[in-house]
């Protein structure tokens, strides 16, 4: 009795661990992202990738706090993330996004989120820079954004892939200090009247900031060079972590994946290999014993012959 009790205890023992080790496993914070862009023209389509770590068997989308869409990764094993389409972004699909993967039986935490923003609603704003659109390094600029419908909130954005909104408040129109500039502040900005944070108007037509450097012979305007769009701004992912980082997890991913495909493949053609060796080996036997009863046969026959005779 004493060491049946041991047996159940250590059992138990063993049971309790292997439930502590499962709560404590983490699955990493998956990445999301979106293209075109994170602003999108209303009724036009955007994308919305959701990429996990390891063997992700399941994706979940969450928009504004909700779960939104449910989708599974294709059958290639170098497919590890999924796309959510979005056919025509409105008011309605315009907001906070976030998503999640599944691993066996455990959910990731949910990613970093994604706000995305729909323009092109209502009127067109201006704007203007002071004091004029061609400045000298260490001087201070001001844009102004105006817009007549009522609003109080403005977005600034200069053109580039490292930009991000500026935001201001004010009654129509918003004030943007710039200073004192350098030349990294020259380039190509357009600004925003927003009627919420994801529902902004159509964009300003373009004001382009020339910075100069004092010094340089010539000509001493300075921009930086911009990759340009007809119909967007920069397309560029928000995502967790550098873009190195994710390639090398792709890349770590996908070498997994194909040496599983190719040990597979191996197992396979040995298998085949097996089978069709039995197989050989049995249609011989089977032949050498229908020979064999053929000659019985034929011997039987003659013996048979050779009596009547």
């Amino acid at each position: 009795m004493p060491s049946t009790l041991a047996v159940f205890l250590v059992l138990g023992g063993l049971g309790l661990s292997q439930r502590s080790s499962t709560q404590k496993q983490m699955l990493s914070k998956p990445a999301i992202w979106v293209r075109p862009s994170f602003m999108i023209p209303k009724g036009r389509s955007a994308t919305i990738g959701c990429r996990g770590a390891g063997e992700a068997m399941e994706y979940q989308l969450h928009f504004e706090g909700g779960l939104s869409a449910l989708k599974r990764p294709k059958s290639s094993p170098v497919m590890n993330w999924v796309k959510f389409p979005i056919p025509a972004m409105t008011s309605h699909t315009a907001g906070q996004y976030r998503c999640s993967y599944r691993s066996g039986e455990l959910w990731s935490e949910l990613s970093d989120p994604l706000e995305l923003v729909v323009t092109g609603l209502y009127d067109t704003p201006t704007l203007s820079v002071e004091p004029r659109s061609e400045v000298t390094s260490g001087e201070n600029v001001t844009f102004h954004c105006q817009l007549a419908t009522a609003t109080s909130t403005f977005f600034l954005l200069k053109k580039g892939r490292s930009s991000r909104p500026q935001l201001r408040y004010g009654n129509l129109r918003a004030e943007f200090h710039l200073g004192p500039v350098t030349p990294a502040h020259g380039g190509t900005y357009r600004c925003f009247g927003s009627y919420n944070n994801h529902a902004w108007s159509f964009p300003s037509k373009p004001v382009k900031l020339l910075v100069k450097v004092p010094g340089d012979a010539g000509d001493t305007t300075f921009a930086p060079t911009e990759h340009t769009s007809s119909d967007y701004w920069d397309s560029y992912e928000l995502t967790t972590g550098t873009q190195s980082q994710k390639d090398h997890l792709l890349w770590n991913h996908m070498i997994q994946n194909l040496i599983r495909l190719g040990l597979a493949v191996l197992v396979l053609v040995a298998l085949m290999g097996f089978l069709l060796e039995d197989w050989l080996h049995r249609r011989k036997s089977q032949e050498r014993a229908h020979r064999a009863s053929r000659r019985g046969c034929r011997r039987r026959l003659r013996a048979q012959r050779a009596l009547e005779t």
